[in-house]
């Protein structure tokens, strides 16, 4: 159980901007425990399982068991952990059913419940959701909440995936724009052993409308959250156990391979602790969105909601153990808990068979789209969420040189790109396109945008906010001071070499959803569209054709004084 800090004899509870700060230091391992502490799976077997059970009871209470995952993104295959102590390979579709599965067999009433964001990546784009679904539905989710990238092939492609799964999927706060029609159910009721459990799904509203590229949801609109899970809390408490909320808001989850080592690209939870406050009755949030994990659960010091979230992407999954007592009152029926999160350690983790073989099914559905290497890196392209990366560097290149070819204006001409679309690292070696599109997995074109120099500048102090990573630009240089407030921290632009001029025509080509407001970049909306051309992730399969031997870009392009 984590709980914050005591104040001196006397005082009263926490103040939240105190524990919202309390928040941000145990992200920064400060206060929860460190990475070097993570449980490996072999160490949690049955009899373990049943003494820290046992460790719960409570004179007529009941022991339930919440399995949960967030941001998987189509994380299909193990990674090398070189964050962590040996590099040992984690998560990984097949190695995460395998830890359900032994999970399940210690608390076979147990639930399993996903908040969102399934999709991304180069299978999930290839067959449009499809094969996560399907890996869902093999694993036996009970509840699947909505998430942004849910959306990244339009609405129709989900709601066909919604109306194909068996299980659930839950969002109070979508609706079809006109009539008012939900997109999908805002909740729902789930029960085992005699245990009801009211889920209920929500997005927040940045999630919504900074993050899905606005063309992809012209037909929908999202509305207040809290109001929404307000009026499920209503109509839920009389007929369950405990409320369990899947929560998909803040601000996006750091796009950095090691981010659950990296404390300083780590996001706070303000949205996700203001839900919970405003919303009364709430017993278990399981967060998304922002991959901030938390190796055991934060206890709302106003509402005692329990509050958890993994790093995503499958290395670990959340389990949550509750003591429950239905004759106390809704909302205080919780009597004891324990958490953590427990290491998808595949390298000693069996595949699970039947996920491997739906796995397998996929890949060799989409093995003529992917086909044989198309060409080298020279060596691996990492990224770094809130500094100059390589393959943000090299993919604002190729935007860069692809609108200047394009183009025969002699109007300096800028490339940039958002570190929250680089999904992935480009691995040393082969690349074929299955390497690219996980890299570069969205529908998104590449766009040349005509506009000010003074546009331009805000749209630089934008990136430089970090509210969504820093902005990888190519053609510019640009000293900002990181300690500045928000809007004001460029020090100095140069854009080809000379200074920038606020009031001179630049060219400006980045992505498609960059250039409809996406990410927070509404000054590209102040310019005029030039030209369109392809798809982004085609620009690196042409660069690769081209040159056989790709090679990283030269850095020191934003540059922190």
């Amino acid at each position: 159980m984590t709980t914050p800090p005591s104040r001196t004899s006397g005082s009263s509870a926490l103040s939240r901007r105190e524990f919202a700060r309390w928040v941000s230091l145990a992200s920064a391992g400060m206060v929860l425990p460190g990475l070097a502490g993570a449980s490996e799976p072999d160490a949690f077997a049955v009899d373990q399982f049943h003494r820290e059970r046992a460790s719960l009871r409570v004179h007529g209470a009941r022991t339930l068991t919440l399995l949960y995952t967030n941001d998987f993104h189509s994380a299909f295959e193990p990674v090398p952990a070189f964050w962590l102590p040996g590099t040992p390979r984690v998560g990984g579709a097949a190695h995460l059913a395998a830890l359900v599965a032994r999970e399940r067999a210690a608390a076979p009433g147990a639930f399993l419940l996903d908040s969102g964001d399934m999709f991304t990546g180069s299978l999930s784009r290839l067959t449009e959701g499809e094969a996560l679904l399907e890996m869902m539905l093999v694993m036996g989710y009970d509840v699947m909440g909505v998430g942004n990238h849910e959306f990244d092939y339009g609405w129709q492609p989900f709601e066909r995936g919604i109306a194909r799964v068996p299980f659930p999927v839950v969002c109070a706060n979508v609706r079809y724009r006109g009539n008012g029609v939900r997109f999908t159910r805002p909740h729902t009721i789930v029960e085992r052993d005699g245990v009801r459990l009211g889920v209920i799904g929500v997005m927040g509203m940045k999630a919504a409308t900074r993050t899905i590229m606005p063309s992809k949801v012209a037909e929908l609109e999202f509305t207040d959250p809290a109001e929404a899970v307000r009026t499920s809390v209503r109509d839920l408490r009389d007929a369950v156990d405990l409320i369990v909320v899947l929560g998909h808001q803040g601000l996006p989850g750091p796009m950095q391979s090691d981010a659950e080592a990296d404390p300083t690209v780590q996001r706070l939870l303000d949205e996700d602790l203001a839900l919970c406050a405003a919303v009364p009755g709430i017993d278990v949030y399981i967060a998304a969105h922002s991959h901030h994990g938390l190796e055991q659960p934060i206890v709302h010091p106003d509402t005692g909601s329990l509050i958890v979230q993994t790093y995503g992407y499958g290395t670990r999954l959340g389990r949550l153990q509750l003591a429950i007592d239905v004759a106390r009152p809704a909302g205080k029926r919780i009597v004891g808990h324990t958490g953590e999160l427990l290491l998808v350690d595949s390298d000693r983790l069996p595949a699970h068979p039947g996920v491997a073989a739906r796995v397998a099914h996929y890949r060799g559905r989409v093995a003529d789209q992917i086909g044989a290497p198309l060409g080298r890196n020279a060596v691996r392209m990492t990224r770094r969420y809130h500094h100059d990366s390589l393959l943000g560097g090299y993919v604002a290149d190729l935007l860069r040189d692809d609108g200047a070819a394009a183009t025969s204006t002699r109007d300096p001409h800028v490339g940039i790109t958002n570190a929250g679309g680089l999904r992935a690292d480009l691995p040393e070696g082969a690349i074929d396109r299955g390497h690219v599109l996980d890299a570069l997995p969205f529908l998104n074109d590449a766009v040349t945008v005509a506009m000010s120099g003074g546009a331009l500048r805000a749209v630089l102090e934008q990136g430089c906010s970090l509210e969504a990573g820093m902005v990888q630009a190519s053609g510019v240089r640009v000293l900002y001071d990181p300690a500045r407030p928000i809007g004001t921290r460029i020090r100095e632009v140069t854009v080809q070499g000379a200074p920038l001029d606020v009031s001179k025509r630049y060219l400006v080509s980045t992505n498609s959803f960059l250039a409809e407001g996406g990410d927070g970049y509404a000054s590209f909306r102040e310019g005029e569209v030039a030209r369109r051309g392809p798809v982004l992730s085609e620009l690196v399969l042409t660069d690769l054709r081209r040159r056989g031997t790709i090679a990283p870009p030269s850095l020191g392009r934003m540059v922190p004084v």
